[in-house]
């Protein structure tokens, strides 16, 4: 692969690109030689990503000629060769540094997984002669030292307890994603190295799941930096990955989340893990976080985004004037997200479900939320998807009024409601004349809708629009199984809000409840807790 070096914008004015140290680390790591598959014993050519990063982390100095960054954050898919980059920049550290008694470390999530590039590392001294001659290597202990220098590179165990007073001047930390909090990050990084004219934190990862997390902090720290949001001179930001408005569907989209495709991973490897997630939601979720390098919402999405996608059509909301609905209303505490979803029951053989849903959140509290949550509500609400209601907790009367006005344009048969928290706004509604009926939120009631719903999503029978908030709230939802086979949405586990899938569930278990009084459930039967 051709390759043009351009120094990368996060140069300071007071930096500069100091070539001959760039060339020193990349001749370094290309005298290296590879460890695995069909590559192993031959020298290690970077690729044209991987060369920007060492050219960009080694070769960009300050006004001193020290290294402009300290931390280097590199978020890519799997199979794009990120160990053997770690490895090769773990030896460059302990080897060509130029550092007196360098101390590299590694860490991961656990020692095994600490191990993966230090293997790959032990393998590449064991290639070298001229790095073997001046080494030893403790593979029991993971460690590797340099006679040279008085250096060493250290696999370190995932307890905290233990990592006070390290004198870091390498840090090679694998897949942080997989982090249960920032304690280990905050250790190894906060002061580490301050005794070091220029340490290097390299951090290198998959996306993740978990959005309350030290890998999603620096996830996000990088793409505000990538988008100019935020600014730091130390921090140097790769992220190789699809976002929202990207098609994860399509094959021209991979290459841009893989740049290695072609070379360290075969095309026909990743169609073959996309015709799996195809029919596998689980799978879905682990192609789109370890293939495409998306932050997932959660562990298995019930509901695909190309199942979901199935119903979105076009809706003329006019056309719905007057035709009989069902209501579905999943109340919010009053600081959270309302909804409110109508099912229109198809009228005759060929006519599909249309959803119509609706959410309100707090005027006051959006752009807190979108801060916190990191979820486009402020766009949602400026595209009409959301409604907000004035002041810090959510109007319940605006809701009610809201309602009324939908009553006025469609024919509302009935509303379904989450018993919690809607005493008084149900006696409003049945003072409106409305009908409105209790529903439970055990397996009992909720396992015959939800698997209808997902049936009729799989079948192109429902369409709603492509609503985005409800599409967000679909890919949030993790069902809960009991022993029987009967499912529900599990509010814990699913990492966001899901109450537009709720709302919709409800609302779609009244209409086929009344629009077929022999209903699909009875032929089916019940599976009772």
């Amino acid at each position: 692969m051709a390759f043009k070096y351009e120094p990368t914008p996060f140069m300071l004015p007071t930096s500069h690109y100091d070539k001959r140290k760039a060339d020193r680390a990349v001749n370094f790591i290309e005298n290296l030689c590879h460890t695995k598959g069909k590559w192993a014993g031959t020298k290690f050519t970077l690729l044209p990503w991987q060369e920007q990063i060492v050219r960009d982390v080694f070769g960009i100095v300050d006004e001193k000629g020290k290294r402009q960054f300290r931390t280097a954050y590199v978020e890519i898919p799997k199979k794009n060769g990120k160990s053997e980059l770690a490895a090769a920049i773990a030896l460059y550290l302990l080897y060509a540094d130029r550092e007196p008694s360098a101390e590299v470390y590694g860490a991961a999530c656990d020692r095994n997984q600490a191990s993966i590039v230090f293997d790959v590392a032990k393998q590449m001294v064991l290639m070298s002669p001229a790095l073997i001659k001046r080494s030893k290597v403790a593979a029991a202990v993971k460690r590797i030292m340099n006679y040279s220098n008085n250096g060493f590179y250290q696999v370190l165990s995932a307890e905290t307890g233990t990592k006070h007073g390290l004198n870091v001047s390498g840090l090679v930390f694998d897949e942080i994603h997989a982090q249960p909090d920032r304690k280990l990050y905050d250790v190894l990084t906060k002061g580490s190295g301050d005794a070091r004219e220029q340490p290097l934190f390299f951090i290198i990862t998959t996306a993740g799941t978990n959005k309350n997390s030290i890998c999603y902090e620096l996830h996000t720290k990088s793409t505000d930096l990538l988008s100019k949001r935020k600014f730091d001179s130390s921090f140097y930001p790769v992220v190789f990955g699809l976002t929202e408005d990207d098609d994860w569907t399509d094959e021209r989209n991979w290459y841009k989340a893989n740049p290695s495709l072609g070379h360290t991973i075969a095309i026909e490897r990743v169609r073959d893990a996309y015709k799996n997630a195809l029919d596998n939601p689980a799978e879905e979720n682990i192609f789109k976080q370890l293939r495409l390098n998306i932050w997932t919402s959660a562990t298995v999405c019930w509901i695909p985004d190309h199942i979901y996608e199935r119903g979105n059509l076009p809706i003329d909301v006019e056309e719905l004037y007057g035709r009989e609905c069902y209501g579905g209303l999943d109340l919010s505490s009053t600081s959270d997200i309302t909804a409110f979803v109508l099912v229109f029951p198809p009228r005759s053989e060929g006519e599909k479900y249309v959803f119509l849903p609706y959410f309100w959140l707090p005027e006051e509290t959006l752009d807190l939320r979108c801060r916190r949550d990191h979820v486009p509500y402020d766009v949602w609400e400026r595209e009409g998807f959301i409604n907000t209601t004035e002041g810090n907790v959510v109007h319940y009367g605006y809701i009610e009024k809201f309602i009324e006005e939908l009553g006025e344009k469609f024919n509302i048969r009935e509303i379904a409601f989450d018993r919690w928290n809607a005493t008084q706004m149900v006696q409003d509604l049945e003072d409106m004349g409305f009908t409105v009926v209790p529903f439970g939120q055990g397996y009992k009631d909720m396992s015959p809708p939800s698997k209808e719903l997902y049936k009729l999503l799989m079948g192109g029978e429902i369409n709603h629009g492509g609503n985005p908030v409800l599409r967000w709230m679909a890919q949030n939802v993790v069902m809960r199984n009991d022993p029987a086979g009967n499912i529900k949405p599990d509010k814990e586990k699913s990492t966001e809000k899901i109450d537009g899938i709720v709302a919709a569930i409800m609302a779609l278990d009244r209409a086929i409840r009344c629009e077929s009084p022999d209903s699909v459930y009875d032929g089916r039967g019940l599976l009772i807790l």
